[in-house]
């Protein structure tokens, strides 16, 4: 299961010249500040399982509670990005980022292997949605090696909102609406529990990632880092 109620996901590309300086700019600067944060549990950074997954990276940050994205403590650390913070975003391709709600968070456990499914549902309302997609994410949970199955709404308003960091930045995407994540053992495994996904009446317009797991970082001090 998750560890909170509120996720961050971010999808985004990186160009070849920019690639080393945002692995040590991730590790060394960025999780353990944004980890660091009141209500922030855990950040986990992913990267592309095939050449077929674009963007090739995927970061998901876990928070106590929906309205810590929101909270004047994290909000301030938007508007006073670092040198370094600047100078890694801007080489940013493809960039996808939503701040979400966590409908549902079903499984044992963390898995190396993660499929992403971003996709809209615009012909109910959102309890009817959620309840379909619950009774779904329960049945993929069923398929051998897959350890969590998580539904998460992006918020549009809070999604939307213009801080200093993204100021002048060109390489934004369309951001989420709806999101599952699917975890697992093995990226093989999962194409079963994807397939489920994308045939259900609620999933329109999908864009499927697969990725692998490269770092976690939990809540600890940014020293430790």
């Amino acid at each position: 299961m998750l560890c909170g109620k509120g996720v961050i996901t971010t999808w985004n590309g990186i160009t070849d010249e920019g690639r080393i300086d945002f692995y040590q700019w991730h590790l060394h600067e960025h999780m353990p500040e944004r980890t660091a944060i009141r209500g922030f549990l855990r950040g986990r950074r992913y990267r592309a399982a095939d050449g077929n997954t674009q963007p090739e990276y995927f970061t998901l940050y876990e928070v106590d509670e929906f309205e810590v994205l929101k909270s004047a403590e994290y909000v301030e650390r938007l508007n006073s990005p670092t040198a370094w913070t600047k100078r890694a975003t801007a080489h940013f391709r493809s960039t996808s980022r939503g701040l979400g709600r966590v409908l549902d968070s079903q499984g044992p456990g963390m898995g190396g292997a993660l499929a992403t499914v971003r996709f809209l549902s615009r012909e109910a309302a959102e309890q009817e949605i959620v309840q379909e997609l619950s009774a779904l994410a329960a049945e993929v949970m069923q398929f051998p090696l897959v350890c969590g199955v998580h539904l998460c709404k992006a918020d549009d308003e809070a999604t939307q909102v213009r801080t200093t960091e993204s100021q002048g930045r060109t390489d934004y995407d369309a951001p989420p609406s709806w999101v599952i994540l699917i975890e697992g053992c093995m990226t093989d495994y999962l194409k079963g529990p994807v397939a489920k996904v994308l045939e259900h009446r609620r999933v329109q317009g999908p864009r499927v990632g697969q990725y692998l797991l490269e770092y976690v970082r939990m809540k600890t001090e940014m020293a430790a880092g």
